[in-house]
């Protein structure tokens, strides 16, 4: 057999690989976009067959397509949907901006499937299940290839992202509970300030996560609108008029997300907005993660010349030159995706204000690239920090406390009892003579020469003790 076949199209012949699913125009893109290697991402390519599906039932039962068709489609289409036909979507993801490319993709492997599933012979030139008469009835790339773009990016927020935060959340929440009588030294600037408890500060970094899941959930409310139903223009033609509606009911119970209609499809197929708002809160959520990340590797700096206030897990040798070197490298990963991330907001930001002119946005098949690749990303680096880092690592008591005695913000707590300028001073001299607060605090007692503000009276060790007690220093005054 030979190892191209003869396909037709509206413009002419052409070749087809022999034994390829889809036909002349995805062929026709795979030539015109010779561009990155990289096809449509898969999570995309199996939205596109739920969209598929969902919209051959409601052709179905809104009496447009008949049923023995209906039923082929819908099989095929969710054998695309299962991941079957995933090699079958070659077209480079940098092509025609609306995706057209990648939607006649679908319609032309679905059709092609359900011709095969019906007994028929999938090259017959007839097409008895035609691509675009029957797979894309009632269809417009302009309303399918958005409306998979949001199924897409709205199954992995809800399945991926939201539970990985989730159990973030859970671990930061843990570890503030059991290192919650912990008092650690706080910093502001990068320079030693007031004492905290460590469990304060983790719970600091449980809030963001708790933040973040807000900001996810109403990621996923940016997308729940779909575009399925305007076709073309957003004027709904050529299909049913509760057909968008339909859609919309039967991909939300097909995922599991809270799908729903377009209140005004001229917006849903002209602008990429709540992409662009999605992608906004990810990036929020990206900047959080950075943070926490940030922090964690700062708390697990040393062994011996850092902070090394909590024990990051060892994971794997750090050098290769310097041996026994462990490095924070799971914090260094959750940073990289951050950057990432905030970088992909801008390129979805750009293309949501540049690419849409009058009725259609055409960046679409990079937003699409773009937002899922986000959300994989926070997703699986969120699971990994949890598994490789979060879970294990551990809090060093002994050297947290040690750096609270030392530290010269100790002297803050002294305030109230012998004024700023004093309290300053002190601060100054334990720093010159390399003495504790509270051991010079104790000398200038016992000499006589420590007074309280605005007063002659002595301080005498027991306000001095009460004064310079760590846990204290830890909650507003009582």
């Amino acid at each position: 057999m030979s190892d191209f076949r003869i396909e037709k199209d509206s413009m002419g012949d052409v070749q087809v690989p022999a034994r390829a699913y889809y036909s002349a125009q995805t062929q026709r893109a795979v030539e015109n976009f010779p561009i990155s290697g990289q096809p449509l991402p898969s999570r995309l390519i199996r939205a596109l067959g739920q969209v598929k599906a969902a919209a051959a039932l409601a052709n179905r039962d809104l009496g447009k397509l008949k049923p023995e068709i209906a039923e082929r489609i819908v099989a095929a289409a969710r054998e695309v949907a299962a991941g079957k036909f995933d090699g079958e979507f070659p077209i480079d993801i940098y092509q025609t901006g609306s995706g057209t490319s990648s939607n006649m993709n679908a319609n032309e492997v679905i059709a092609n499937r359900a011709i095969e599933m019906t007994g028929g012979d999938r090259f017959d030139k007839k097409k008895p299940i035609h691509p675009n008469d029957h797979v894309n009835m009632g269809q417009s790339t302009n309303d399918m290839f958005p409306t998979a773009i949001h199924v897409a990016a709205g199954q992995a927020i809800q399945k991926e992202l939201v539970p990985a935060l989730e159990r973030f959340l859970k671990v930061l929440k843990d570890k503030a509970q059991a290192w919650d009588d912990i008092i650690k030294i706080g910093r502001t600037h990068l320079a030693d300030a007031t004492p905290i408890r460590l469990g304060q500060e983790m719970s600091g970094y449980a809030r963001q996560l708790e933040l973040s899941l807000d900001r996810a959930r109403r990621a996923l409310s940016a997308v729940l609108e779909l575009p399925a139903g305007g076709t073309a223009v957003g004027t709904g033609i050529n299909t049913h008029p509760q057909f968008g509606k339909k859609v919309a009911e039967l991909l939300a119970k097909d995922t599991g997300v809270a799908f729903i209609e377009a209140k005004n499809h001229f917006e849903a197929n002209a602008n990429r907005d709540g992409l662009v708002e999605c992608a906004g809160q990810l990036r929020a959520i990206a900047v959080s993660l950075f943070s926490i990340a940030n922090n964690i590797r700062w708390l697990g700096s040393g062994p011996r010349c850092g902070f090394y206030e909590v024990m990051l897990p060892d994971r794997q040798p750090g050098s290769s030159i310097m041996p026994g070197k462990v490095n924070p490298v799971m914090c260094e990963s959750m940073m990289q995706v951050a950057a990432k991330v905030i970088g992909n907001d801008q390129t979805i930001a750009f293309s949501g204000a540049t690419g849409g002119q009058f009725e259609l946005n055409i960046m679409m098949p990079v937003m699409g690239l773009t937002i899922l690749e986000s959300i994989h990303l926070l997703a699986s680096c969120t699971q990994a920090f949890i598994d490789f880092c979060a879970l294990e690592m551990e809090a060093n008591r002994n050297q947290c406390e040690k750096q609270v005695e030392e530290s010269l913000a100790m002297v803050t707590s002294l305030n109230p009892l012998i004024g700023y300028d004093m309290a300053a001073a002190i601060a100054k001299e334990a720093f010159k003579s390399g003495q504790t607060v509270r051991k010079l605090c104790l000398a200038k007692i016992k000499a006589g020469t420590l007074k309280k503000k605005d007063s002659e009276a002595k301080v005498t060790e027991v306000e001095l003790s009460a004064a310079l007690n760590p846990k204290s220093m830890t909650e507003p005054e009582k």
